[in-house]
């Protein structure tokens, strides 16, 4: 949506409103109204459904039928302030061990249980489960699934990161991502090797010939490197001069690959892009949930908020206090966490990543940069 919003500068008002007007609208009943002008938050979502699926898309992710239902591979919270013009993105961890809302009946799913589960009955329930678990209203959502990815990557010619070590994905011999960067240095990343690199989970790098050492962060690792990704994608943007010929490639590649809600109207769209275009990636300040990796006998390897750090954090995203919680994130043994009063919130760390994130051994120096 930031990379769209940055197009503005190069772009037809009247073509915009026509090319934004072909991304699929759906409606949203758990959707909260923001007042006028007020800020407001859109959930991003990345989902890992085949549905569609054809070609080689069925031999890299398989079919609907061979890896049926969905769920919401990554989950963001974009938090817009249109008057400063400001924007912050707080992560959640896809395996976050919560107590789920609005499943509907029948869906066999338990009602405690990794958040990202909730995506499998569509945005309403994940929605409702990060509104009433966190005090997070949403007003909208943008959904994109794995060909979305790919092509916003290729639309825009490729990015570039500097990778400190070759790297790839191991899960006891099987590479689930496709992730194999095979030498260190800045390397051009087609949309396959963002994804793949987007995607996982078992990240190693090779710290001499034959010498492979895992990194450990799992999840949290990877969602570091879905932000970069964003950063790179719309730095990439901004140094580009798009004309009209690239814009039309750009916006036809992706429209198709994205659903938002009704209520994010294309007037909304081009009212944000008016205000934003001027938007760069590190004006974007990321957040983590902190949450601890734990083992569920309901759910397995769950991760547990962290209290007081996440409510000080949801403070510190918000500019205010979360709304009222309903059902509490949970332990590992499917016990409520106590959410207590909100406090001061931490101070705000450099780089945009505040201090109420433990840091994962092994994260980070091993991680891609901007090149």
């Amino acid at each position: 949506m930031v990379v769209l919003v940055l197009l503005l500068a190069g772009s037809s008002f009247g073509y915009l409103w026509y090319r934004l007007g072909e991304i699929k609208s759906v409606k949203c009943a758990a959707c909260a109204v923001a007042a006028p002008g007020a800020p407001y938050n859109v959930l991003v979502v990345g989902s890992d459904s085949r549905a569609g699926n054809t070609g080689t898309a069925v031999q890299q992710f398989g079919s609907a039928s061979q890896v049926g239902g969905q769920r919401s591979d990554t989950i963001k919270v974009l938090h817009v302030n249109p008057a400063a013009g400001t924007a912050q993105l707080l992560s959640i961890p896809r395996d976050t061990y919560v107590a789920l809302s609005g499943m509907p009946s029948g869906t066999g799913l338990a009602t405690d249980n990794k958040i990202n589960t909730a995506f499998n009955s569509g945005p309403d329930p994940l929605i409702k489960t990060i509104e009433n678990t966190f005090g997070i209203p949403i007003s909208h959502f943008v959904i994109m699934d794995f060909s979305g990815v790919i092509n916003l990557v290729q639309s825009v010619g490729g990015i570039t990161l500097n990778f400190p070590y070759p790297v790839r994905d191991n899960d006891n011999g099987n590479n689930n991502s496709g992730l194999d960067i095979t030498q260190s240095g800045c390397q051009t990343l087609n949309g396959n090797m963002a994804l793949a690199l987007a995607r996982s989970r078992y990240y190693e790098y090779e710290v001499r010939p034959g010498v492979w050492e895992y990194d450990g962060s799992g999840d949290l690792g990877r969602i570091q490197r879905q932000d970069l990704i964003i950063e790179a994608v719309i730095d990439k943007v901004k140094s580009s001069s798009y004309n009209p010929l690239k814009v039309n490639s750009f916006l036809g590649s992706i429209v198709h690959d994205i659903t938002k809600d009704d209520a994010m109207s294309t007037s909304m769209l081009l009212s944000l892009a008016q205000r934003f275009h001027a938007f760069s990636a590190s004006s974007l300040k990321t957040l983590t949930l902190p949450t601890v990796g734990a083992s569920s006998d309901a759910a397995g390897a769950v991760e547990v908020v962290q209290q007081p750090a996440a409510n000080q954090m949801i403070s510190q995203f918000l500019g205010t206090s979360p709304g009222p919680i309903v059902t509490p994130p949970l332990d590992a043994y499917g016990s409520p966490v106590t959410v207590p009063a909100t406090t001061a919130p931490p101070s705000q760390g450099g780089g945009g990543q505040s201090s109420a994130v433990p840091t994962v051994p092994g994260t980070g120096p091993f991680n891609p940069t901007l090149c």
